[in-house]
């Protein structure tokens, strides 16, 4: 499989997904970056053979929510380290009909809906503002060898869907789900962005895994619970582990 190279792989992983299992350590580093301290430390180690870098979005273990997080520290972190391709593993609540509990999509759209975050490298002299084409947030290529490692390890996956973002850490509301759903997304999810425009913005290819973990607000009967959400994400995160082998096994070195 001709495919990006898995050398400079990261994986950020989301809830339900601090540490990565079968992960054997190389080394652990904790980096500081013009934008102060990165979520957790960058571990490196080797995953089917080859390696990775991983990094637990909201620390190890879970403490920063999601408006909280340095994203611009945790971009720039793996740069440093030489990633340049990004597998973001992400906890997602489902909103059209194919967005079941303990499912799997590959998005390749966004609609961002957060506020007051530090979304951009390019505000300071070294970095002058800009504009840079968003048109795809998603990497196709990364996008394609996603869902072509989902089929080798039989894990079934929706290959499209919008990801809308919305601030956290709160849950939304059944009125706010409803207008997402006539913007046109399918996810709704509090880390999409500006993760994935940053990493756009350094030339760092970027898709996501989003688990889903729940019904979004008014699409199953009853409120949401932790419990829901927790039994969700032990299906779906093995799914998604399952997948994350698949694509480093068949990926080039």
């Amino acid at each position: 499989m001709t495919n990006l190279h898995l050398t400079k792989l990261g994986i950020i992983g989301g809830t339900g997904l601090t540490q990565l299992a079968d992960l054997t350590l190389i080394k652990r580093e904790s980096l500081t970056t013009p934008y102060g301290q990165p979520s957790a430390d960058f571990i490196t180690g080797e995953l089917a053979g080859k390696t990775v870098v991983f990094l637990a979005r909201h620390g190890n273990p879970h403490t920063i929510p999601p408006h909280k997080i340095n994203y611009r520290a945790n971009i720039w972190g793996l740069k440093q380290l030489g990633v340049d391709n990004i597998i973001a593993v992400a906890a997602v609540g489902g909103i059209s009909p194919a967005m079941a509990p303990a499912h799997i999509a590959i998005p390749d759209q966004l609609i961002d809906y957060s506020y007051g975050r530090k979304h951009t490298f390019f505000e300071t002299e070294d970095y002058p503002v800009t504009h840079i084409d968003f048109s795809f947030p998603y990497n196709p290529k990364l996008r394609a060898a996603l869902c072509a490692a989902a089929a080798q390890a039989g894990v079934a996956v929706t290959q499209t869907g919008t990801y809308g973002c919305t601030q956290g850490p709160r849950l939304e509301t059944i009125a706010e789900i409803t207008r997402m759903e006539q913007d046109g997304c399918d996810l709704v999810g509090m880390t999409g962005m500006p993760e994935a425009a940053l990493a756009k913005e350094i030339g760092m290819a970027y898709a996501s895994v989003s688990v889903i973990a729940n019904w979004a607000a008014g699409k199953s009967a009853g409120e949401i619970t932790m419990a829901e959400i927790e039994q969700n994400l032990h299906i779906g995160m093995a799914n998604a582990a399952k997948l994350l082998k698949a694509y480093i096994a068949m990926a080039d070195d």
